[in-house]
Order: structure tokens, then sequence, then C-alpha cells
């Protein structure tokens, strides 16, 4: 094995920058978040705006936890077609890594609300590892 000189041999994977979510367009055109969700279940945004959408309406925190959870296994999928290889930083200063961030986020607030500890702390650890910046935004 070689290795590049002036290297940085502590330097951790690069960031993710997620591809822009065509559910961004939708939404910002005023769709609805459940009629996005029908358009393009695939979209980690479109399921965390849902879930927003249900715990600000006063939904139960189930569904919102439901939601949510949806919008982070899409995220999971789609970081990992965009090179995540299970860690690494996923910047909040890249809008379109903002689905996935927020539904992280719902999913530990959901997960605290319902009493799993242990995903409250893993999902809080998750953001904070991928997102400082995130973690500040949506949970500090």
């Amino acid at each position: 094995m070689s290795i590049t000189p002036g290297a940085d041999l502590m330097a951790g994977p690069p960031p993710t920058h997620l591809p822009v979510d065509p559910a961004a367009e939708l939404l910002a055109a005023g769709e609805a978040p459940a009629a996005v969700v029908r358009r393009l279940p695939s979209s980690p945004l479109a399921w965390a705006t849902l879930a927003e959408q249900a715990r600000d309406q006063g939904a139960d925190d189930v569904t919102v936890y439901a939601y949510s959870r949806v919008g982070y296994h899409r995220s999971l999928d789609l970081l990992r077609r965009n090179g995540w290889k299970g860690n690494g930083p996923v910047p909040w200063e890249h809008e379109p890594n903002r689905g996935f961030l927020r539904a992280l986020a719902l999913l530990a607030l959901a997960a605290r609300a319902i009493g799993e500890t242990d995903e409250w702390e893993r999902c809080s650890a998750f953001l904070r590892d991928s997102s400082p910046t995130a973690y500040d935004e949506l949970l500090g």
C-alpha cells in the first residue's frame, strides 16, 4: 500500500451530498405532503414533511414515529446509493440533505415521546455525528 505524500491520514470519509429531491419543488408549490408521498414514495423529504405536518396537527406520537421511520429508511437507501458507507458527515448546509436530517431528528423525538430511550439516544447521536448544525437546529 502506498500513501500519497501530504495525505491526511486522520481524515474521515468525505461529506455526502445528496441529489436534489424532486419532492422539494412539489412541496414548495404547496402540494400536500400526503399527495407528494403518493407520487414520490421514496422521497425522504416528503416523508419528513408528512411527519412534521402530522406532529404539528396533533397526531399521536406513534403516527409521527411511523412516518419519520419510513423517511429515515428511505434516507438510508438514498445515502447508500450516493456513496455513503455508514458514517461520515451529511452537512445541513447542503439543502438536499435536509430531508434525511429532518426525518432522523423527527424519529429521535418521536422515539423519546413513546419511551424508546435507546432509539432516542442512537438517533440523536447519529444526527449529531452526521451534522452538528442539524443537531443544533432540530434538537438543540
